[in-house]
C-alpha cells in the first residue's frame, strides 16, 4: 500500500493524500474520505519519507529531571498526548537531578536533525545551561521553571504555598515549614517565600530552627519532620513543599504520639491522588501538572510551525484545598 493506492481508493489526487498527511488543508469531505481508507488499510506513512518532503523528524525531545514523580508523570502525560494528536513521538531523557546530564541531553538533542523541538522540565538555570540552550537550532520550550526570554509554562509556586499557609495559620501559633534546596527555583525558593510571606504578614516570626530541608520523598520528609520535633517540640503546624514530603511527616507526627490535625496540622503541594485518600486527608494545592504539559505542547507546536513567533509566559492557575490534615 502506498500514497497512490490510498488516493486511488479515496478517489482525490495524490497531491491532496500528501497535504493530508502533512497537516496541509484539504476539505472536510476529502479528508474524511482519506481518512477512513487509511483507517481501512490500516497504511502508516514511511518517516524518512515525510522527512524528506517536509525536512521534519515529528519527534521531539522531554527532558526531565526524574521519571518517580507524580507531577512529573502528569506533565509528561499532557505533552505526550498533545504532540500524539499532531503525530509527533517523544524521545524522553531522564537526567536524575544531574544538571550536568540536562547540559549534555541538549547538546545531543541538538546534533543533526534528530528533533523537531525541544521541551525541558527544568529545575536550575546555570551558565552553562545558558550556553547549551543559545546553542539551540530547534525551538525550545520550558516547563514547570520561569526561565526569562523562552516560552515558559509554569505553577503559581509562590500565591499556592502563601495562599495554604495562611489557611492555615488561623489556628497556629508555632509553624515549621520543610522545603526543598534553593537551587530548584520553583519548589526551593518561591514556596519557601510564600510560607515565610504568610507568617510575616500574620505578624509570626518564625524560628531558623523551624525550617527544614528534604528531597523530593517521603523518608526524607519524615527525617526532616524528626529534626524539627527535637528542635521545636511545640510545633504545631508544618507546611510542606510537596505530597511526598508531607505524607512522611504525617507518619512521624504519628509514630511520636502526635495527632494530625488536633496536635500538628500539615499540609502539602501537588494534589497527588494519595492526598484524598491518605487519613487524615492532605490539604494541598491542586497545580495542574497535566494541563502544564499540553499548554507547553502547544507552545512547542507553534514554534514548529512559525520559528519566529513570540515566546509565551504562561503561569498557570491553582486551587487549595481545605481537607482533615488542617484544624
Amino acid at each position: 500500500m502506498n500514497i497512490n493506492e490510498i488516493a486511488k481508493r479515496a478517489g482525490v489526487s495524490r497531491a491532496t493524500v500528501s497535504r493530508y498527511l502533512n497537516d496541509g488543508y484539504v476539505s472536510q469531505e476529502k479528508r474524511a474520505r482519506i481518512s477512513r481508507v487509511i483507517e481501512e488499510t490500516g497504511y502508516v506513512p514511511s518517516s524518512q519519507a515525510q522527512q524528506l518532503r517536509n525536512g521534519k523528524t515529528h519527534l521531539v525531545g522531554v527532558i526531565i529531571p526524574k521519571i518517580n514523580s507524580q507531577s512529573v508523570s502528569r506533565m509528561v502525560e499532557g505533552v505526550t498526548s498533545k504532540l500524539a494528536e499532531h503525530g509527533y513521538q517523544v524521545l524522553l531523557a531522564n537526567t536524575e537531578n544531574d544538571a550536568n546530564k540536562e547540559i549534555e541531553y541538549l547538546r545531543i538533542l541538538n546534533q543533526g536533525d534528530r528533533v523537531d523541538g525541544i521541551i525541558m522540565l527544568g529545575t536550575i538555570f546555570t551558565d552553562a545551561h545558558e550556553k547549551a540552550i543559545e546553542r539551540l537550532r530547534v525551538p525550545f520550550v520550558v516547563l514547570d521553571q520561569n526561565f526569562e526570554g523562552y516560552s515558559c509554562i509554569y505553577q503559581d509556586d509562590y500565591h499556592a504555598v502563601r495562599d495554604l499557609t495562611q489557611l492555615a495559620l488561623s489556628t497556629a501559633r508555632q509553624p515549621a515549614y520543610i522545603g526543598v534546596l534553593k537551587n530548584d527555583q520553583a519548589v526551593g525558593v518561591m514556596r519557601r517565600q510564600g510560607f515565610l510571606d504568610a507568617c510575616s504578614q500574620a505578624g509570626i516570626a518564625v524560628l531558623p530552627k523551624a525550617i527544614e530541608t528534604a528531597n523530593f520523598n517521603s523518608d526524607s520528609g519524615y527525617l526532616a519532620a524528626e529534626r524539627i520535633l527535637e528542635r521545636v517540640p511545640d510545633v504545631d503546624t508544618i507546611v510542606c513543599a510537596t505530597d511526598e514530603i508531607a505524607f512522611g511527616a504525617i507518619m512521624c507526627m504519628r509514630e511520636y504520639g502526635k495527632r494530625v490535625p488536633e496536635d500538628v496540622q500539615i499540609t502539602g503541594v501537588g494534589d497527588s491522588p494519595m492526598s484524598r485518600i491518605i487519613i487524615p486527608t492532605l490539604s494541598t494545592a491542586h497545580l495542574p501538572f497535566k494541563t502544564s504539559g499540553i499548554k507547553a505542547a502547544e507552545a512547542l507546536l507553534s514554534l514548529i510551525v512559525s520559528p519566529k513567533k513570540a515566546h509565551v509566559s504562561v503561569c498557570m492557575p491553582y486551587e487549595v484545598f481545605h481537607r482533615n490534615s488542617l484544624r
